[in-house]
């Protein structure tokens, strides 16, 4: 097991490269799931830093994944982008999962803007819809939290009650309304993967009230919320979860509805951010 001496020390180790690389300190961290990445070359940018210059940083290993921090400018608010993720199902462990949420916190970001690619669990939903997360369910995900507290990054028995920031909730909301963009709303459920559901396991997930369930976000957020930021998350949903119809579901699908959806995405993204400086 990881001492808290240890995990502190990492993600110290980690903001010591970048400090050497730039000395940009970001207000929004924002995450890019699955075919979600090319509002990074969008934005105006400051730095870039590849995961593999920071010694003992997870580095992404599934397609689409760029693998880098982007630091920049979204209008007025400065951000560190992660183009590209890691997850539980690559082999990493869960402290490794979150350490780039960590590095992003101790760089100086106060917001966790997450976005995923995820099954759509809810029947009213369809591929090509975006679901504000309001909620999420992690009892199917280890802790990040399980080992010895790092007291510097928050309490030993931090409240979910707010897990999603309701205010900055409201500002994405009234965005997509002014953008004319359909807005779902609905609880997130994290899996480990890197298989799809089974029908078994959707009725399961649906009846437990899960709208959207995908392998990602929901212990960074965990990680987030410990650490002291606030956090707001959209999910592209970009097919109809593993298991609920005849036809398999392919990563080869799911980045195909990404892109078909990253017009959209990237304005509610950018325009939601503008607003949060």
């Amino acid at each position: 097991m990881v001492t808290a001496k240890e995990l502190k020390e990492k993600v110290d180790a980690c903001v010591n490269v970048i400090r050497s690389k730039t000395d940009f300190e970001p207000e929004v961290a924002l995450i890019l799931g699955s075919g979600l990445g090319a509002i990074a070359d969008e934005i105006d940018t400051e730095a870039t830093i590849d995961y593999r210059e920071l010694e003992g940083f997870p580095v992404s290993t599934v397609s689409g994944h760029k693998g880098r921090f982007v630091f920049g400018r979204i209008g007025d608010t400065k951000v560190v982008v992660m183009q590209g993720r890691v997850h539980y199902y690559e082999g990493y462990s869960m402290q490794q999962v979150v350490l780039p949420v960590r590095v992003m916190a101790s760089l100086g970001a106060r917001i966790l803007f997450q976005t995923n690619a995820s099954g759509g669990l809810n029947p009213n939903f369809s591929p090509g819809d975006f679901m504000l997360i309001k909620d999420q369910i992690s009892l199917f995900v280890p802790s990040p939290l399980i080992g010895e507290n790092v007291d510097e990054w928050g309490t030993r028995f931090p409240s979910m009650n707010e897990t999603y920031n309701v205010k900055l909730g409201g500002i994405i909301e009234e965005t997509a309304k002014n953008l004319g963009i359909r807005l779902q709303h609905g609880v997130y459920v994290q899996t480990t993967g890197p298989q799809y559901e089974s029908p078994a396991e959707v009725k399961l997930l649906h009846s437990l009230g899960a709208d959207a369930v995908g392998m990602s976000t929901v212990v960074e957020v965990i990680a987030a919320n410990h650490i002291g930021m606030r956090v707001c998350g959209i999910s592209c949903i970009t097919n109809v979860a593993g298991g609920s119809v005849d036809k398999a579901v392919t990563h080869e699908e799911v980045k195909l509805n990404a892109d078909k959806a990253a017009e959209n995405f990237k304005k509610l993204v950018k325009e939601s951010i503008k607003k949060m400086s």
